[in-house]
């Protein structure tokens, strides 16, 4: 049997119409530097050592639908963001340019769009457990 090759995940990548522009709205959101940057590519770092986020162009973006629906594209990957506070991460995540997506389906998290339209969730984990 062959020797197991390592595999690691480096990054999550995100289609992108504008990969700059998309890469900044996340770079705001989360404070993580630039590690690589192009016209049509920026990767961000994880300053904690963790897997990256990565944004690619693609001409032929079409914008995911939350929830999903018939007939559109729908979501295939979102973020998990745990923050302190959920009200304090959502004026944080409006203010850097996500909107709040009309649909919420749960009390304890929130559900926001990049402005590609990429959901994101935002929770906390002291608000989930009551702690």
């Amino acid at each position: 049997m062959a020797e197991t090759p390592f595999v690691g995940i480096s990054a999550v990548t995100f289609d992108a119409p504008d990969a700059p522009e998309l890469a900044r709205f996340y770079q705001n959101l989360l404070g993580w530097p630039v590690k690589h940057e192009s016209s049509t590519w920026v990767t961000l770092a994880d300053p904690g050592g963790g897997p990256g986020l990565s944004f690619q162009y693609e001409p032929a973006y079409v914008r995911p639908v939350w929830p999903a629906g018939d007939g559109g594209r729908n979501m295939q990957v979102h973020l998990d963001i745990e923050v302190t506070s959920l009200a304090a991460a959502g004026e944080w995540a409006t203010a850097a340019g996500a909107t709040l997506a009309e649909y919420q389906p749960q009390d304890d998290v929130r559900v926001y769009l990049d402005p590609a339209g990429h959901p994101f969730c935002i929770f906390s984990r002291a608000e989930l457990t009551g702690g």
